[in-house]
């Protein structure tokens, strides 16, 4: 049975930068497309980052929000995957999930992902 399970998240001053990870328990870890996403109290998941892994190698896109703030990466060696976060800001808190997708074909809407960490709260002071 495959399991995620993040770490890294906590609390940061605006600006500041943390570094999630998400560990997944898959041997073919580098054939499935991968995702962030968060929850905002009171509001709906979203989708923060997510991969596609096509013939010419893995595309990452991002939420229009956290361009250029935040990377997605991956560590295929070690069954990782990584939320690197900079420029912090207010607004980014939220409890941050990982995700697995379906397929090789990383999307931005939470029905196609087929396996979910169980969250970690990421808190930005003012």
């Amino acid at each position: 049975q495959v399991q995620l399970v993040e770490s890294g998240g906590g609390l940061v001053q605006a600006g500041g930068s943390l570094r999630l990870s998400c560990a997944v328990s898959v041997r073919t870890f580098s054939n499935y497309a991968v995702g962030w996403f968060r929850q905002a109290p009171g509001k709906e998941r979203e989708n923060v980052a997510a991969s596609s892994i096509t013939p010419i190698g893995e595309r990452f896109f991002y939420h229009d929000s956290v361009k250029g703030r935040f990377r997605l990466s991956r560590d295929n060696a070690k069954n990782t995957l990584y939320l690197q976060m900079t420029d912090l800001r207010p607004e980014d808190t939220a409890v941050y999930f990982c995700a697995a997708s379906k397929s090789a074909y990383g999307t931005s809407k939470s029905a196609d992902y087929a396996v979910w960490g169980q969250g970690t709260q990421v808190t930005v002071s003012s």
